[in-house]
């Protein structure tokens, strides 16, 4: 087992017991969207594709899973280097973006540990970046 197995960053005091604040959360949760998970293989080529993910409210982590998900090059890469991006986002009109951004620690779970029919690719916030979510209209770059 290497040193990467052990998620062992702090969690930033501000935040909820997940790591979202609540604004964060309620974007999150608001309406099904589409994610963009990167990870990296073992030489460190980047991968980055859409998927469809969920929440964990127990656990604060972001689980990604989907059909014959062991198979896929994103859990082989988690497997190899646990470091992984995630992102959602969207724009509102006239062009107002938001997004959450996670980085953190990835889990590349079998079906029987994720307590499914499909593997899961976990993730544990170590850093959670956010803009855009507020109700305040955007401002001009000046």
């Amino acid at each position: 087992m290497s040193a990467f197995n052990e998620p062992s960053a702090p969690r930033q005091p501000d935040r909820t017991a997940a790591g979202f604040s609540p604004a964060e959360l309620a974007y999150l949760l608001s309406e099904r969207r589409l994610g963009r998970l990167a990870t990296a293989d073992t030489t460190g080529a980047p991968h980055v594709v859409p998927v469809g993910w969920n929440y964990h409210p127990e656990l604060g982590t972001i689980d990604i899973s989907g059909r014959n998900f062991a198979a896929t090059r994103k859990y082989h890469n988690v497997q190899a280097n646990p470091q992984a991006a995630f992102v959602v986002d969207d724009v509102l009109p006239p062009f107002r973006p938001r997004c959450v951004t996670i980085q953190g620690f990835a889990q590349a779970l079998t079906a029987e540990q994720a307590g499914g029919t499909e593997a899961v690719i976990r993730i544990h916030p170590r850093k959670i970046t956010s803009w855009g979510l507020d109700d305040s209209p955007p401002t001009e770059p000046s």
